[in-house]
């Protein structure tokens, strides 16, 4: 590590009545790999948007390089070299990958008259293959996975002469072997001098790749310390000030003749979902693991109608059902959180309380009107069930922090009602303190009756939460496992289950 560049003493800034940020310092040295933790809503986003001048401090210095740096915004800062990867993706989804890498420098012909698409692809793929990341730029965002898109937004980023990167939750969508390439990415660009700030709830890695780690706790800084000098549980202690441990699921808790609520037979869906059959009882958690791309979520998207089926049955508690569209999915009883909750799961721009309304409008219709006081009134035993950190129900959506916000898409559904609930990377994006709430609540939903399908990649959360696990690799399911008889290394070996040329299946050796 080089010479201090940044220095950040005293921060505070407050929204709407809440002290987001109280009296933060927050230092960074050239060349230093330096980890943000702390609990969704502890401030970490908020002091990282008062660094890239989106919002502004109330008071408090900043000091870049030794001088006095008060930022008029994410352009300016990127201009002296600020550059910020947020948790929520920023893309243009309509538009190409080289479109997106290199939106407001587009490289033109003909006096600027036109876009010069061959070079635009031309110098996407020169930043691609630096960084060896495998993608088409000329591949339309949206086409993309989550994970891609989050590796196109860190090319973006990186495109620039930045001195400091910021990358908050940059690892949240990435297979293990994504989040490796990723940390070359940044051990690379630390040994250029580049100073990283890591912000991430995944405490594993803050040991793997920082140097530093400072925890903040309700907007405060609880302390920094030296990574060689912390273990992981000293580090949740010093962001949630109590001891958090899960024990992983030793056996079922659901009875061998628990009714059937979810039948999917044959289900064809496009080249993802092909020949899907599965059961869901009344009561289970059952999780579906696999690699990225193996067909896990285009599978619920189809179950929800999101996504048009070609072909095979689906019964709910024992009734052959139709499903052309979300719509018919809710009228069954069946919801849906989304992996990308920002993007289909909620409104942004709408306050909590409309969004906690959105799945069940015709519950509180009066007439032509709501009845805004049982609105509120339901909203707010859901806010404080999910203890969703917001000042109040009128607060818009894109003010909280992503934790809160996945918590409001969950209470979306709870106000609901539904009996089937498919949570696509529930704890996605979420502090160990939060994840923590979330297996207590889901562990008391399935107690009161509700079943859940849980789709996630960390394989110490489906062997933690799931009854049966449900494996998937390239479109088909490849295995199924009793949380008895599951280990990780049995999960991956069915992950890795691919067809080969004569139609039979066999493993691979691949990481997840």
């Amino acid at each position: 590590m080089g010479k201090e560049i940044l220095s950040m003493t005293g921060i505070n800034k407050s929204f709407a009545g809440v002290h987001a940020l109280k009296n933060v310092d927050f230092s960074l040295q050239q060349g230093e790999i330096h980890a943000l933790v702390g609990e969704n809503g502890a401030g970490k986003s908020t002091l990282m948007n008062v660094l890239t001048g989106i919002h502004p401090k109330d008071s408090g210095e900043i000091h870049y390089f030794g001088r006095m740096f008060n930022p008029r915004g994410p352009k300016h800062a990127l201009e002296l070299g600020i550059g910020i990867i947020h948790q929520e993706l920023n893309m243009m989804y309509h538009l190409t990958v080289a479109q997106n890498i290199f939106i407001g420098r587009e490289f033109t012909k003909f006096n600027g008259l036109i876009l010069d698409e061959k070079k635009l692809n031309q110098e996407t793929e020169k930043l691609f293959k630096r960084l060896n990341m495998n993608i088409d730029p000329a591949e339309t965002m949206a086409n993309l996975s989550v994970g891609k898109q989050q590796m196109v937004e860190i090319a973006r980023a990186v495109s620039h002469d930045l001195r400091i990167l910021i990358l908050d939750e940059p690892t949240a969508a990435l297979s293990n072997t994504e989040i490796q390439d990723l940390f070359a990415i940044m051990r690379d660009l630390a040994s250029k001098q580049v100073g990283l700030i890591h912000i991430s709830h995944r405490l594993e890695e803050v040991n793997e790749i920082a140097e530093r780690v400072t925890v903040l706790r309700d907007g405060e800084n609880a302390g920094t310390e030296r990574t060689d000098d912390v273990k992981q549980q000293d580090i949740i202690n010093m962001m949630v000030g109590r001891v958090i441990y899960e024990e992983p699921k030793q056996q079922s808790a659901v009875p061998e003749d628990a009714e059937t609520v979810l039948s999917v037979r044959n289900l064809q869906a496009g080249p993802m979902v092909r020949d899907v059959s599965f059961d869901l009882r009344k009561g289970e958690i059952l999780g579906f693991a696999g690699l990225i791309g193996a067909g896990r979520t285009e599978t619920a998207r189809a179950i929800f109608g999101a996504d048009r089926v070609l072909s095979g049955k689906i019964r709910v508690s024992g009734r052959p059902v139709q499903i052309r569209s979300p719509e018919d999915a809710v009228r069954h009883g069946i919801g849906y959180l989304s992996e990308d909750r920002k993007r289909f799961g909620l409104a942004t721009k709408m306050t909590v309380v409309d969004n906690l309304a959105l799945a069940s409008l015709e519950f509180f219709q009066k007439g032509l009107f709501l009845n805004a006081k049982k609105v509120e009134g339901e909203s707010e035993q859901f806010i404080e069930r999910l203890s969703i950190k917001t000042p109040s129900v009128h607060q818009l959506v894109k003010n909280l922090s992503g934790g809160n916000q996945q918590k409001v898409v969950i209470a979306k559904w709870l106000i609901r009602n539904c009996d089937i609930l498919i949570f696509d990377e529930p704890t996605r994006g979420i502090d160990v303190g939060a994840k923590s709430e979330i297996y207590t609540l889901m562990n008391e939903l399935v107690k009161e009756g509700k079943s859940i399908i849980m789709i996630s990649s960390e394989l110490p959360e489906i062997l933690r939460m799931s009854d049966r696990i449900v494996v998937m690799c390239e479109g088909r399911i490849t295995g199924e496992l009793s949380i008895e008889d599951a280990t990780q290394e049995e999960i991956i070996k069915y992950a890795t289950m691919r067809e080969n040329a004569t139609g039979e299946y066999a493993y691979e050796s691949t990481e997840t």
